[in-house]
């Protein structure tokens, strides 16, 4: 893959910088490896301090996390919104990049229903916020979901949002719809493989050469997974009246390793979808569906990272061993000679 400048690289790949272990580098470092292997579009799943310091006067662009933890009492409070925003984004500006702020992670489909009510209300006061704050041109506001909001995701074309769902969902919609937000969603083709083995081809998975799939309903032809989920979404929007709303991937990655029950997370297939992955990514594309809406997304993850909590598969998603190595090569340029040049190892 033929890396261009850095500027090339705004828009169509990030990466999610999430930090549940205890042994990756600083973000000092990380800024450096980030820069070395020209990645300029970061997402972190809070609004850590150090982090944020850390990215001052980079030029690296981040989408910062108002985590579920926080989501309840900004949507009780405009003045508890206005402080987390001020404190949190407003103060950084503008020599840390601030550029979105993702409010809850996953958090309709979960099993909090509390949480699903407030979420509509934490969106549209940090929103005001940002509006009182004249920042809305410069930072946009998006809630990350995963795929238990759909009720059917096959083929393509028979997406639809499962209705108990919907009644958190709908206000959202309209409020993005409203605001020009995209409908932010995290993939893994991973897991649908690691739940189905038997019924979905590895190379459609990892979009290797295969025959694909045909939606009958649509006439589209998918070659990988990861259009196909894509396009179930945008379905899922048309059905649901928001046919003008952009789909953009908020994670997406492939694990390394996992328990012996996990088929097909390997160090292979890690590399394989992420490095397939990246190459379409950067061919600037649309999907059979939306041939003329670029894909963006942002990669599952920077790091190993070992205190996850769950399966196996939960602590292998890194591109990067915590040491700043890499764990497969998927044609990222730069990461020798910035080993080579780093001061990781006199900081351990």
């Amino acid at each position: 893959v033929g890396i261009g400048t850095g500027e090339a690289f705004t828009g169509t790949y990030g990466i999610n910088y999430g930090r549940i272990a205890d042994n990756i580098p600083p973000p000092e470092i990380v800024v450096s490896l980030l820069k070395a292997v020209k990645i300029k579009n970061v997402k972190i799943y809070d609004s850590d301090h150090g982090v944020l310091r850390a990215f001052k006067g980079s030029g690296l662009e981040l989408v910062v996390g108002l985590s579920n933890d926080y989501v309840k009492e900004v949507n009780s409070s405009e003045d508890r919104a206005m402080e987390w925003v001020k404190e949190n984004v407003h103060s950084w500006l503008p020599d840390t990049h601030i550029r979105g702020i993702a409010v809850g992670n996953e958090v309709l489909g979960g099993a909090d229903q509390d949480l699903e009510a407030a979420l509509f209300g934490a969106i549209k006061n940090v929103y005001k916020a940002l509006s009182r704050l004249k920042l809305t041109d410069l930072i946009k506001i998006s809630s990350p979901h995963s795929q238990a909001v759909f009720a059917n995701s096959y083929p393509p074309s028979n997406c639809t949002f499962k209705s108990s769902i919907f009644q958190y969902m709908k206000p959202i919609l309209d409020f993005f719809s409203e605001i020009d937000s995209p409908f932010s969603l995290n993939i893994y083709p991973f897991i649908a493989y690691k739940g189905d083995p038997q019924h979905i081809d590895l190379n459609y998975a990892l979009l290797q050469p295969n025959h694909g799939i045909d939606d009958p309903i649509s006439n589209l032809h998918y070659d990988n997974m990861f259009d196909a989920e894509i396009d179930a979404a945008y379905a899922a929007l048309e059905a649901a009246g928001y046919g003008k709303m952009e789909v953009e991937i908020t994670e997406t990655g492939w694990a390394s390793g996992g328990d012996e029950d996990e088929t097909g997370a390997s160090p292979q297939n890690a590399q394989t979808y992420n490095y397939n992955l990246r190459k379409r990514l950067f061919k600037r594309k649309g999907t059979p569906r939306r041939p003329k809406i670029v894909i963006k997304a942002y990669i599952f993850a920077l790091f190993n990272e070992d205190s996850k909590p769950g399966p196996g598969s939960e602590r292998h998603y890194g591109l990067f061993k915590a040491d700043g190595s890499i764990s497969y090569d998927i044609g990222l340029s730069g990461v020798s000679s910035w080993h080579a040049s780093s001061s990781f190892y006199a900081l351990k």
